[in-house]
C-alpha cells in the first residue's frame, strides 16, 4: 500500500481570472522517516530490558538475594523479570485510555517519563543488607513500572510504517523497526562487559552495575524528543488518523477479532521463544555451570548482537520474496532444529557454548525481523492500533515472559533437554498458528 496523502486544509484560491493556480504537493508521511522514529524508540525501550536482564543474572542475586544460594538467586531475579511483561497489556490498556482523552503525545511523554524513572531508581535502590526485603520490593516495583511504561508507549508507528510501505517491500519495512532489539541489547551489553572486565567484583557490585540503569535515563530523554518530533506533528497525526490507527474498544475487538488476537499472539512464538533463550537465559548457565570468564562471554554475545542487526536485513530480503508468513513459517522449523542441538552445544564447553550464541543470533535476526505484526492485516482497519499493541503484549507474555525462569529452572533439575523442549514447543505453536490463520484467509 503506498502512503497516503496529507488533504489540503482549505481549497486552493482562485485567481481573477477563475483559474486556479497550480495546487501545491500534498505532503505524505514517508516509510523512512517512519523507521526513523521506530528504531530510535525500539532501541531504548530494549536497553533498559536488556538493562534489567543482565543484571538479574551478574547482580541481583548478590545484591538483592544474598540470603539464598546463586542458583536460587537468579530464579528469583528472573521471577521480577516477568513482572513487566506480565504488567505489559495493562499498561497498554491504561495509554489507550490516556491516548482518548488527552492525546497521543500525553501518552507517550508520561510513559516514556515512567520507563526512564523506573529504569533510573533502580540504580539508586538499596541493597538487601541496607533495607532488607523493602530492597526487593522497590525492585520489584520499578519493574511493574517498567512494564507499564512499555505498554503504555505503542505510539502506532509500526503499523503505520507498514501501511506505508511499498506493496513489494513490506517485509523490508517491517524489518526496519526490529532493528531495536540487538541494538538495544548490544549498548546494555557492552556497557556491562565494561564495567566487569575494568572493576573488581566488589567494586561492580557495590556501584558498577549502577551506572548502566543510570545511562537508561540519558538514553530515554533522546528517545522521548525523537519520537514526539514524528507523533505530535500535525502530518503525522492526519496520517495516523486516516489510517484509523486509534483506541478502539476493547471488548468489541475481542468480541468481534478475538481469534486474531489469538493467532497473532502465537504466530511469532518460535522466534520469541528463542530471543531470551540466547541472550538472558545462556549468561545464567555460564555464570552457574561453566568455567568461560563472563567477559568473553559478554564479548561473544556483543558479537552475536552485531550478526543479529545484519540478519534482519536479510529477513526483509526473505519475506519480499516468498512472504512473511512462509518465511516465519521456514524459521520457526529452523528454530526447532536448533533447539535440538542445544543441549549439545551449551554442554559443550565454551566452543559449544559461543557456537549456540554466534547461531542463534543468527536465527533471532531472522525471524525476529519479521516477527512484528505478522498478522495483524487480519484486523479490520478501526482495531488495527489497539489489536497489534494487545497482540505483541500476548506475545511477549506467552513466548518470552518466563523463557529464563522456566528454562534456568527446568535445566537445574533435569538437563538442558528442557531448552529443547521449551524451542521446540514454540515451532509448534508458530506452525500450527499460521496453519489456522492461512484456514481462515481461504474461509473469508
Amino acid at each position: 500500500m503506498t502512503s497516503h496523502s496529507i488533504p489540503l486544509p482549505y481549497p486552493p484560491a482562485t485567481s481573477a481570472a477563475g483559474a486556479r493556480p497550480p495546487a501545491e504537493p500534498a505532503h505524505s508521511v514517508a516509510p523512512g522517516d517512519i523507521a526513523v522514529g521506530v528504531v530510535i524508540g525500539r532501541a531504548s525501550e530494549y536497553f533498559d530490558f536488556f538493562v534489567f536482564g543482565i543484571a538479574s543474572v551478574l547482580v541481583f542475586p548478590a545484591v538483592f538475594f544474598p540470603f539464598v544460594d546463586q542458583l536460587q538467586g537468579t530464579l528469583y531475579a528472573f521471577m521480577l523479570f516477568a513482572l513487566a511483561f506480565v504488567a505489559r497489556p495493562v499498561g497498554t490498556l491504561v495509554g489507550m485510555w490516556i491516548q482518548s482523552r488527552f492525546g497521543r503525545s500525553a501518552k507517550l511523554s508520561s510513559a516514556l517519563l515512567l520507563l526512564g524513572c523506573s529504569t533510573v531508581a533502580m540504580a539508586l535502590l538499596p541493597n538487601y543488607q541496607t533495607a532488607g526485603v523493602v530492597a526487593i520490593a522497590l525492585l520489584a516495583l520499578c519493574r511493574i513500572g517498567q512494564g507499564l511504561a512499555l505498554g503504555g508507549s505503542w505510539d502506532g508507528l509500526p503499523s503505520l510504517l507498514a501501511l506505508n510501505a511499498p506493496e513489494q517491500r513490506r517485509g523490508w519495512y517491517a524489518m526496519l523497526g526490529q532493528l531495536g532489539a540487538p541494538l538495544g541489547f548490544l549498548i546494555a551489553c557492552s556497557l556491562f562487559a565494561y564495567s566487569w572486565s575494568s572493576l573488581s567484583s566488589q567494586d561492580f557490585l557495590d556501584w558498577g552495575w549502577r551506572y548502566p540503569f543510570f545511562a537508561a535515563f540519558a538514553i530515554n530523554v533522546v528517545a522521548l524528543f525523537a519520537r514526539l518530533r514524528l507523533v505530535v506533528t500535525e502530518e503525522y497525526e492526519q496520517e495516523l488518523n486516516a489510517n484509523e490507527l486509534q483506541p478502539c474498544s476493547v471488548r468489541e475487538l475481542v468480541s468481534t477479532q478475538g481469534n486474531n488476537l489469538f493467532i497473532g499472539a502465537f504466530a511469532a512464538l518460535a522466534s520469541f521463544a528463542l530471543f531470551h533463550i540466547v541472550t538472558v537465559f545462556p549468561l545464567s548457565w555460564v555464570m552457574l555451570y561453566s568455567q568461560q570468564e563472563i567477559g568473553e562471554f559478554l564479548g561473544v554475545q556483543i558479537i552475536g548482537a552485531l550478526l543479529a542487526a545484519a540478519a534482519m536485513p536479510l529477513s526483509g530480503l526473505l519475506a519480499d520474496r516468498i512472504g512473511r508468513r512462509s518465511t516465519l513459517g521456514s524459521l520457526a522449523v529452523l528454530i526447532g532444529v536448533f533447539g535440538l542441538f542445544a543441549p549439545l552445544l551449551l554442554g559443550g564447553g565454551t566452543l559449544g557454548q559461543d557456537a549456540f550464541i554466534l547461531v542463534g543470533f543468527v536465527l533471532l535476526g531472522l525471524s525476529y525481523g519479521q516477527a512484528a505484526g505478522s498478522v495483524t492485516a487480519n484486523f479490520l482497519p478501526r482495531f488495527r492500533y489497539t489489536g497489534a499493541a494487545l497482540t505483541a503484549d500476548m506475545a511477549w507474555l506467552i513466548g518470552a515472559a518466563f523463557a529464563p525462569l522456566v528454562a534456568l529452572g527446568l535445566s537445574a533439575r533435569f538437563g538442558l533437554v528442557a531448552v529443547s523442549l521449551y524451542l521446540v514447543s514454540g515451532t509448534v505453536c508458530t506452525l500450527l498458528a499460521l496453519r489456522a490463520n492461512r484456514a481462515l484467509s481461504l474461509k473469508d
